[in-house]
């Protein structure tokens, strides 16, 4: 077993071409899904964090990025990150956003490696503050976010993401994850296109897990100059664990010349 190394950060495709991805994955270099949680309270109104881990553990990607994680809050008295650390064998990093019910509420990140460096940033939101998790690893950046309801403050929200990406000096590949509360014909989506290519099919819909009608979980990436190859994309078909199906990209890295 993996030790689970605590790192708390200051304050569908069918089914045949998974398995096909899965079946080679000597192409694949990294899979990274991207989930909305709710805490894992789900469709039925049942709280259930081993459902959470049996999506992931039944994908296995190297990267998760997750939405609306409490830490020992009233409701729960759970530090939810860390035993989705413990029972799916991944490191965490969490950053909360705010403090919630005598605990803290914010989003998080699972890994199969330790990230080499993490750090976050406040985003705003009236309704309430938001939070990018930035975490740095061997081959690549992910910055993790659920942004605000608000269309204004997820507008207010991009350059602070760019003046974040401006300072990764290792020209690695960043992947930006989440939840993003904003449809794919949205200014906010037009706004991050021009820094990010989309990966998968923003026409297969997230929200709400049992019919999902809406498409607000993402993954993007930048820059765009063919060092990563898309190799299969799908959103996760679980209807009732969250109220969001997850997202799920497979990605191969090419060796600049």
């Amino acid at each position: 077993m993996k030790r689970l190394f605590c790192l708390l950060v200051i304050s569908s495709l069918t089914a045949s071409i998974y398995l096909n991805a899965q079946e080679g994955q000597n192409a694949i270099t990294t899979t990274i899904m991207s989930y909305n949680i709710r805490n894992g309270l789900g469709m039925d109104q049942t709280t259930d964090l081993h459902r959470i881990a049996d999506v992931i553990n039944h994908v296995l990607p190297n990267v998760v990025v997750l939405q609306e994680v409490d830490s020992v809050t009233g409701r729960n008295n759970k530090f939810v990150l860390e035993e989705l650390g413990a029972l799916t064998d991944m490191y965490y990093v969490y950053a909360p956003a705010i403090k919630f019910d005598g605990g803290k509420y914010g989003i998080g990140l699972l890994s199969g490696d330790l990230p080499q460096e993490f750090t976050s940033v406040s985003l705003p939101g009236r309704e309430e503050e938001r939070v990018l998790l930035i975490a740095e690893f061997e081959k690549y950046v992910v910055f993790c976010t659920h942004l605000s309801l608000t269309p204004e403050d997820q507008l207010a929200s991009i350059p602070i993401i760019k003046e974040e990406m401006a300072k990764i000096e290792s020209g690695k590949p960043i992947f930006f994850a989440g939840d993003l509360n904003a449809l794919p014909e949205s200014e906010t989506i037009s706004a991050l296109k021009s820094d990010f290519s989309i990966l998968g099919d923003t026409k297969t819909c997230t929200f709400p897990a049992d019919k999902p009608v809406q498409c607000l979980d993402y993954i993007m990436v930048a820059p765009n100059d063919n060092v990563v190859k898309q190799k299969f994309s799908f959103v996760y078909d679980e209807p009732i664990a969250s109220d969001h199906r997850p997202v799920v990209v497979g990605v191969g890295f090419l060796e600049k010349e």
